[in-house]
């Protein structure tokens, strides 16, 4: 189902949580073409003790970055939560994966929600379900990705692909300017 073409860059989006955190490898092969090569999310029990989570966290996402050997990552960004609880416990494995994407030696990026909502939907305001939508449509899948959070990882992977050539354009003429 995936195909089996080089790529030209392997993203891996990730959408960090401590009870569900979702991964999506996302292939760029020949121009503006993408092929998803997994997609899915990591879960760890609330009756665990908290370093006995995080430490699995960590060994999945190791694991991930390992097999897959991306060239990026993409990780949503911690910006706002009302629920103080979920916003350290998202902190914590969003921290996780930002180590271990450091540690794997690839390019590692964060993006807001209402960044990836735009670069993905056209909308900032974009439910989760537009999203599915449009991932779902972006990568030639026959449903929806699921869980959500799967969706959302693989939205931030296409974020990456949609706005790195950007990024890199700013960066090499700031550059060329010193």
């Amino acid at each position: 189902m995936f195909g089996t073409s080089t790529p030209s860059c392997r993203v891996v989006g990730i959408d960090p949580g401590l009870t569900r955190c979702g991964f999506a490898v996302i292939d760029a092969v020949k121009g503006s073409h993408v092929q998803a090569r997994a997609l899915g999310a990591f879960t760890t029990s609330p009756q665990m003790d908290l370093p006995d989570r995080l430490a699995s966290l960590q060994r999945d996402v190791r694991e991930l970055l390992d097999e897959f050997s991306p060239d990026a990552v993409a990780v949503e960004k911690v910006f706002f939560q009302v629920n103080v609880k979920t916003a350290m416990s998202v902190g914590q494995a969003s921290g996780i994966a930002l180590a271990e994407a450091a540690r794997s030696g690839c390019v590692v990026t964060q993006y807001t929600p209402n960044e990836v909502k735009m670069s993905i939907a056209g909308y900032g305001g974009a439910d989760k379900q537009q999203v599915q939508r449009m991932v779902q449509q972006r990568l030639g899948l026959t449903a929806p990705p699921q869980p959500a959070d799967a969706a959302d990882a693989a939205a931030l992977a296409l974020c990456y692909l949609a706005t790195s050539p950007l990024t890199a354009a700013v960066h090499a003429a700031l550059e060329g300017r010193t």
